[in-house]
Parts: structure tokens; C-alpha cells; sequence
């Protein structure tokens, strides 16, 4: 900051309100800090008594709150990501279409590291819909020195992944195997179904079909297989994932998978899930708390399969911290700390 005389400001920028008083008619700024000093307002600012002012000087490396945040933005933002005006120094960023965010932490946390740096974002790894805002950004002065930026660009631009972008969901059919000798023979209705169904359409999926092959895995297991060999992108097999002896679900996965990632999640409600991969594709096992429960480790994990990513144990363990849902009487999810 710089004390200057006012002829001498012009492309600099104000640090401070510059208040007008015109007795009995007005009080009230004249110019705002942050304005970017023209040779039209030399005059006005004589007329109101500054001979001196305080302002940054552009042209000694300094770039204004605006333009270095739309340079952060330009620098941050990954696909699927809009971003509004700069309005008072700040960008604000917004997702293009419904989809999974995605952060990288590391490069948040780097970048934020600078004291001169504000970069704020929502939770990542959850269901996010178009239009919804995601992150802001600005400076915290109203000039910041050139090398500050650079930092920011530079730590951007050498992450593997995007500071923030969204991944869209693919159009993707979902076959479903509901295991239970009690549904296949009319004992008791099959309400996992239009559960499935709902969850689907939120993520702009489709049910391919359903079957109900009873308890016996090899069963399960073929009907697993008939479903992918139809083109199924999903297979959700439901009932029977506890570890009752009885409980042949997880045998069946097993039997058909290339490779299981989880058999069990630090998330609840959840605990009892499976995730394996069956010729590339992902099989899941629903637990019988997704069929009542508002939310569960389906939300958390699902998503992210539909958008294309290939989950690990370790995404998994990630999830516990977060992973006990509240169960509040209103559910606002994602809005709230489930999964954070």
C-alpha cells in the first residue's frame, strides 16, 4: 500500500472508501475501495479534499481482486464446471450438470496455504445437481503480488487431477437380483424394487429388469451373469447380505467376480455391503437397511460407480469419517454431514 498523490494514481487501485458529504443532501461513498482510479476522477477527488491517497500500484506486480480471481477460477475449474462474474473480488463456481463432485484435497489444502488465498468448496465425493454452487474463490486483499497467482497456477496446473471439476453420471442400466425363497414364492411382497426404481431415476438411470431367483447361489449367480450378458452397465443384487449361514448373497458375488473390493463399510446405516466387479462391471450388494433407511451407503457409493469411477477398500475406509447418519427427522442429503 502506498500513500500517492492523486495525479499520480491514475490505474491504481483505492484501499479505502472515499466518503462525499454534501451538507443537508447527502452522505454517502463516493468511491469504493477497490476501484481502479481513472483521469476522470482526479478531479472529484481534488473537489472532495484528497490531495493523497492510499492505493496499490498495478504496475509494480500487483493485479486486482478481480482479475486474480478469475485467472484462480480459469486456473481451478476442471469439466462440468460454470463460474459467475466477479462480483466484489469473488468468482463463484457451480456445477454444469447433475453429476459426482470431485476435489483434490491436496491441491485445496496447497493452495490455501498461501495467506492471501481464499478458495472455499462444498464436501467432495457427493451427488451434486445442476446449478448448484460448489466453491468460491477470491483474494483476501484488494491487490495481490503477481507471484501469489503464479503459485496458485502452478500448483494447479502440476496436480493430476482438476482443483475441482464434476463428473456426469452415464446413461446406465441397472439390472436387479432380489435373492429370498420368502419373495420368489409370494410369501411376502418384494419392496426393494420400487426403492431401486426411485434411486435410479435420480441418477438418471434406468432398471433393465428384476429377477427373483430364490437362495440357492448358483442361481444368484447366473441370474448375474444374465443380466450383463443382456448389457447391464450395474448389477444390484438384494437380500441376504447379513452373515446368517443362511445367507448365500455373498457366496454367489463371489462366485462370478474377477475381483472383491469390500465385503462390509465403516458406514451406517450400511455396514453390510458389497462391492465386487464381474467382467469390469460393478455388482453390488444391498444390505436390507437400503430398502427402509432414507440414506445409506448406497448414496455414497452408487454415484460415484454411475459416473465411472472404480472404487477401492480404501474409498471405503475414507467413509467413516462421516460415515454415521443422523437419521434427522427432515433429511437434507447431501446437504448435511453424512459422508463427510
Amino acid at each position: 500500500m502506498e500513500k500517492v498523490r492523486v495525479e499520480d494514481a491514475v490505474g491504481m487501485v483505492l484501499c479505502h472508501d472515499i466518503t462525499e458529504i454534501v451538507p443537508g443532501k447527502f452522505k454517502g461513498r463516493a468511491f469504493a475501495k477497490g476501484h481502479v482510479i481513472q483521469e476522470e476522477d482526479i478531479e472529484k477527488l481534488l473537489d472532495l479534499g484528497k490531495r493523497h491517497i492510499y492505493v496499490w500500484d498495478l504496475s509494480k506486480g500487483y493485479v486486482h481482486e478481480n482479475d486474480a480471481a478469475l485467472r484462480m477460477v480459469q486456473a481451478a475449474a476442471g469439466e462440468n464446471i460454470v463460474f459467475s462474474e466477479v462480483k466484489e473480488g469473488k468468482i463463484e463456481l457451480r456445477a454444469a450438470c447433475d453429476g459426482v463432485l470431485k476435489i483434490n484435497l491436496d491441491t485445496l489444502y496447497a493452495v490455501n496455504s498461501d495467506d492471501e488465498i481464499c478458495f472455499a468448496t462444498i464436501h467432495g465425493n457427493k451427488q451434486v445437481t445442476k446449478g448448484k454452487l460448489l466453491a468460491a474463490t477470491r483474494v483476501i486483499p484488494l491487490a495481490v503480488k503477481e507471484e501469489v497467482l503464479e503459485r496458485f497456477e502452478k500448483a494447479c496446473k502440476e496436480s493430476k487431477t482438476p482443483l475441482v471439476e464434476v463428473k456426469p453420471f452415464r446413461p446406465a442400466k441397472i439390472g436387479v437380483v432380489t435373492t429370498g425363497s420368502e419373495i420368489v414364492s409370494g410369501r411376502i411382497a418384494d419392496q426393494f424394487g420400487p426403492v431401486l426404481e426411485k434411486k435410479a431415476a435420480e441418477v438418471g438411470a434406468t432398471i433393465m429388469g428384476q429377477v427373483f431367483p430364490g437362495d440357492e447361489p448358483e442361481a444368484i449367480t447366473q441370474a448375474i451373469l444374465d443380466f450383463l450378458a443382456q448389457g447391464a452397465d450395474m448389477v444390484q443384487v438384494t437380500g441376504g447380505m447379513s452373515v446368517d449361514p443362511d445367507d448365500m448373497t455373498p457366496s454367489a458375488i463371489r462366485a462370478c467376480a474377477d475381483e472383491v473390493v469390500t465385503y462390509g463399510t465403516p458406514v451406517l446405516p450400511g455396514a453390510m455391503f458389497m462391492l465386487a466387479y464381474v467382467q469390469g462391471k460393478p455388482v453390488v450388494g444391498l444390505p436390507g437397511c437400503v430398502m427402509y433407511a432414507k440414506r445409506t451407503v448406497f448414496d455414497l457409493a452408487v454415484p460415484r460407480l454411475l459416473t465411472g469411477e472404480k472404487l477401492t477398500r480404501r474409498d471405503f475406509v475414507l467413509m467413516a469419517h462421516g460415515g454415521q447418519c443422523q437419521n434427522c427427522p427432515v433429511c437434507t442429503y447431501p446437504d448435511c454431514g453424512f459422508g463427510q
